[in-house]
């Protein structure tokens, strides 16, 4: 049976690094010399591979692109000996601007290109200020199989895949860097459907893997039968390599053999991308691991877990920075948390940085009762002692505030906020107990099992500053407040549809309130693991200075 009839295509689910177009491209080599001795006829890489995505304006500087092109040609002389190839790769185009493009390589040679036509540009996505869009798509031959090459946007609207069937594709291969949101994976399959049933051409997905910044690519790549049907599916959060096998039927082409994986949902679906997503980043960025303060509360204790499921409990370290107002049973639960883990735990009592700023600061505060201020101090002093501990150590500082505390300002800049990362960022108060929840129940990276203490999850939140304190005597109860925030942020709901819910009208505008005067507080905040359809950062960018606010209706 010769190609024409019979097609084995490897399906390449892998994790570049941007910037790094000579790592990427061993990366590239290695794994098609993999599927060659598997038995492919031609392997399918992610979008912008060579280059990793998102670039960013890295894409805009000259020799970037130049670099692209030239391990494009190394790559190309490859496959004289090797299966074909589909690679991705920045390529030159007008007025300074690059194609986002993808190459087919055959024979030792570059066969054809083919540039992204429909370019993204809401949410994470800013593709036209950087990239050039393709005017048509182009159609490749591959020893007499016809296959049509649009790239990820390309199938979130049905022209490009409309004028590929039209010029004679027989198969749609799509390479994608698609990043990780709550709803993707139903997303995706449904737009992939859609193309489908308009064309009536099979589909094979291929999707990056890996983390990125604040984003998070989980792979999750599949393949459609002609009807529709569901034919191949790839581990989420996970790289692979899997062989999907076409035969040319009298109708078209069916998948005849591929792998089924099931994808992971709701609360572990989250975690695996908080983990990925953390360790990615340290890796990435060359930290030998992580240090993190830990009080005894639950947005430490999650963020512990984390990094130990991410890193390994020889990479992370702990310290608690009890200060008079820190609970025994605070003290009790960190260390049972870092028992539990295995991690380090060390203690740096507070005290004596507090009653220094308290001498030095005294005559300027003579007549001034404690407010605030003194509090933030407390804060600050924590984070002055984990930055000093990063610098020495050469470890990277895991902040861990949540949504609904950057959300409304419950964080102290320069003190709680300190860090270079924080996998909680985009998780709701409300959520991250879910996940803790979760994680109590499931051991899923081979850990410990039932990490975070049970006292933990049942005990008022407290940022323990002053005497009996509870984040509630600031703000209303986390289910409220997060139902409010969730509306106003996730939704752009107006006042008058949340208060509708059933929320108090005084409780709302106050909440809008706290939102908008916290943006300055957001800016400088670290990045984290997208989770949700808005993240703040990328996908909610608000002005500083912003006097508007929504009203209730009277």
């Amino acid at each position: 049976m010769t190609m024409s009839d019979r097609l084995v295509v490897a399906a390449i689910q892998a994790n570049p690094t941007v910037g790094d177009v000579a790592g990427n491209e061993a990366l590239a080599r290695s794994l098609l010399a993999e599927a060659t001795r598997k038995g492919a006829d031609l392997a399918v890489f992610s979008e912008l591979f060579l280059i990793g995505y998102p670039p960013e304006d890295l894409a805009l500087k000259p020799a970037v692109v130049r670099a692209c092109q030239d391990a494009l040609a190394r790559l190309a002389a490859e496959t004289a000996k090797s299966c074909a190839a589909l690679i991705t790769l920045l390529w030159p185009g007008p007025e300074g601007r690059p194609h986002n493009a993808v190459a087919l390589l055959a024979g030792g040679e570059v066969r054809g290109l083919s540039f992204k036509m429909d370019l993204p540009n809401y949410g994470v996505f800013d593709e036209k200020r950087i990239f050039a869009p393709g005017e048509a798509p182009a159609l490749f031959d591959l020893g007499g199989v016809k296959l049509g090459v649009p790239i990820c946007e390309d199938i979130w609207g049905p022209e490009p895949c409309r004028r590929l069937k039209a010029s004679g594709a027989e198969i749609l291969i799509v390479p994608n860097g698609s990043p990780f949101r709550r709803t993707a994976d139903e997303e995706r399959t449904a737009v992939a459907k859609a193309r489908v049933a308009e064309t009536g051409l099979p589909m094979i997905y291929v999707n990056q893997v890996g983390g990125q910044d604040e984003l998070v690519f989980d792979g999750g790549s599949f393949a459609l039968q002609a009807d529709g049907d569901l034919c191949m599916s790839l581990p989420t959060f996970e790289t692979a390599l899997a062989l999907s096998t076409w035969r040319r039927e009298a109708s078209g082409w069916l998948c005849v053999e591929a792998p089924m994986t099931p994808w992971p949902s709701g609360p572990e679906e989250s975690y695996r991308a908080m983990v990925l997503g953390l360790r990615d980043y340290v890796t990435k960025t060359g930290f030998p691991g992580v240090i993190l303060g830990l009080s005894g509360g639950v947005d430490s204790a999650l963020s512990l877990v984390v990094a130990v499921d991410a890193l390994g409990p020889d990479r992370v370290r702990a310290i608690m920075m009890p200060s008079k107002y820190t609970s025994a049973e605070s003290l009790e639960d960190a260390a049972a948390g870092a028992a539990a883990i295995g991690v380090r735990l060390d203690e740096i009592p507070i005290a004596p940085a507090v009653e220094a700023f308290g001498d030095m600061l005294a005559v300027e505060f003579v007549g001034l009762p404690p407010d605030v201020t003194e509090e933030n101090l407390q804060s600050r002093i924590r984070g002055v002692t984990l930055m000093a501990m990063s610098n020495k150590r050469g470890l990277m500082l895991l902040t861990t505030g949540n949504k609904s505390e950057m959300a409304v300002g419950y964080a102290t800049l320069y003190g709680d906020m300190c860090g270079g990362y924080n996998v909680l960022k985009d998780l709701y108060k409300v959520e991250v107990y879910e996940i803790c929840a979760w994680r109590n129940a499931h051991a899923p990276f081979g850990g410990s099992d039932a990490p975070i203490p049970p006292r933990i999850l049942t005990k008022p939140p407290s940022a323990e500053l002053r005497e009996d304190q509870t984040d509630q005597d600031s703000l209303p109860p986390y289910e409220e407040l997060d139902a409010i925030l969730f509306g106003l942020v996730e939704e752009e709901a107006s006042l008058d549809e949340i208060v509708a819910r059933g929320h108090g009208r005084d409780t709302v505008e106050r909440v809008q309130r706290l939102l908008y005067a916290s943006e300055y507080k957001r800016r400088q905040s670290a990045p984290g693991v997208k989770i949700g359809g808005k993240a703040f950062g990328r996908d909610r960018r608000y002005p500083l200075v912003n006097r508007f606010r929504d009203k209730v209706s009277d």
